[in-house]
Parts: C-alpha cells; sequence; structure tokens
C-alpha cells in the first residue's frame, strides 16, 4: 500500500542523524519535524531567518507571527534563534546545513532535481531551493513516485532543473532509492508494495540487488 504524507516524513525522519542541522522545504518535509525521534538532537533552519523550529503548533498555541518559509505556523524550541534572512542565506551558502529535505516534481537517475517550475503555471520565482542544493552535504526528497500513472523518477528531467547532481536519496509513496553512479538503487519498498510494481513505476534505471525489505514505520 502506498504510503500517505505523513508515512513519507515518518520515514525521512529516520535519516536525520544527532547534531544535524536540517532546512525542511515546503510541502511534506515541513511535516518531518512532527516525527524526529525524541533521542535525536537536530537544529532546524528555516531560510526566513529561524534556527530551533519545533513541530508543528496544536490549536491552543498557534502564533500568527511564527511562520516558517512556507508560511505555515510552526513553534520553536529552547535556545532558537531568530535572525534576518540575509543571514540565514549565509548559513546556508556557507554550507552549514548538513542535511536539506525538499520536495520535487522530477528526479534524474543522475541525481537532478526539478522542484520550482511547472510549464503553464504562474510562480514567483526558484525561492532558496538553488541555494539549498548547491550547499547542502545532504539532499533528500520527498516526492510521489507517479503522478496520473507517469513516473517522476526519471532517466532525464524535462521540467526546468533546480539543481544537477545534487540528489542523495529519494523517499517516495512506495520506494526508497539511493542515487549512485549507475542509477536508482531500490534501498526499500513500501509495505506491501511489490519489486515489480517499483520497477513498472520508474522510468530511471533501477539498480534492484537481493532480498528489498519493507519500510519500517514507528
Amino acid at each position: 500500500m502506498a504510503l500517505d504524507k505523513n508515512q513519507i516524513a515518518q520515514r525521512i525522519a529516520q535519516e536525520i542523524n544527532d547534531g544535524d542541522y536540517v532546512n525542511l522545504g515546503i510541502g511534506i518535509p515541513t511535516l518531518v519535524a512532527n516525527y524526529i525521534p525524541e533521542k535525536v538532537n537536530v537544529i532546524l533552519q528555516s531560510e526566513n531567518g529561524l534556527l530551533g523550529i519545533g513541530p508543528f503548533p496544536t490549536d491552543d498555541n498557534v502564533d500568527a507571527d511564527l511562520i516558517n518559509a512556507g508560511k505555515q505556523t510552526i513553534t520553536y524550541v529552547k535556545g532558537a534563534t531568530f535572525f534576518d534572512s540575509s543571514r540565514s542565506f549565509a548559513m546556508i551558502r556557507g554550507g552549514h546545513v548538513d542535511l536539506t529535505i525538499l520536495g520535487a516534481f522530477e528526479v534524474s537517475e543522475t541525481g537532478d532535481i526539478a522542484s520550482w517550475k511547472v510549464p503553464g503555471k504562474m510562480v514567483k520565482g526558484m525561492g532558496g531551493a538553488m541555494d539549498l542544493v548547491s550547499s547542502a552535504k545532504n539532499i533528500i526528497v520527498a516526492m510521489q513516485h507517479t503522478n496520473k500513472g507517469q513516473s517522476k523518477i526519471l532517466k532525464k528531467c524535462t521540467l526546468p532543473l533546480t539543481g544537477v547532481s545534487c540528489v542523495k536519496k529519494i523517499v517516495t509513496d512506495i520506494a526508497v532509492l539511493e542515487v549512485t553512479a549507475n542509477g536508482f538503487k531500490l534501498l526499500e519498498r513500501a509495505p506491501g508494495v511489490t519489486v515489480e510494481e517499483i520497477v513498472n513505476s520508474t522510468e530511471g534505471k533501477l539498480i534492484v540487488e537481493g532480498e528489498i525489505p519493507e519500510m519500517k514505520l514507528y
């Protein structure tokens, strides 16, 4: 059975290491903040000027003045710091973010990512994604594997690129994939999803070695 958005976020949270500085992109990535294990000490950074984001607020502690880069209301943890966006991007461009988690429209088998523009739809611009993909030490993408039956895991991206050869790992609603020099390596499959279903849903080169385990969701 394909994962929902929260389950994708839950699986990605397992990729975060203790002590990491992490930037969460708009969409599914913002949900990751709700699933970080209690024993993992992580600092979440936002492009609009906050270091130390907490989980999403409950209805009784919403602060309309406290938002992330996606304009969602958030909370902050003890020791959080507020600053202007120029300093925030200095952190990003200076290579101080260990892990960036982004959504995407497409990812190619060489690790290219298209995440900001669909032809025919008005957009305000690329935002901070270009800086994030060019500067973060590790980039994980959260996305749907297909769109209306068409694969989004491709040999080559068809949409305008955000970054080139930068994605390290992808967590979709049906699989966990690692980007390697030889193509996408299948690491895990969603519970109840077969390897054959993943192969049929992937346009790019897919490497399948041995028994593929199911994702563990806690």
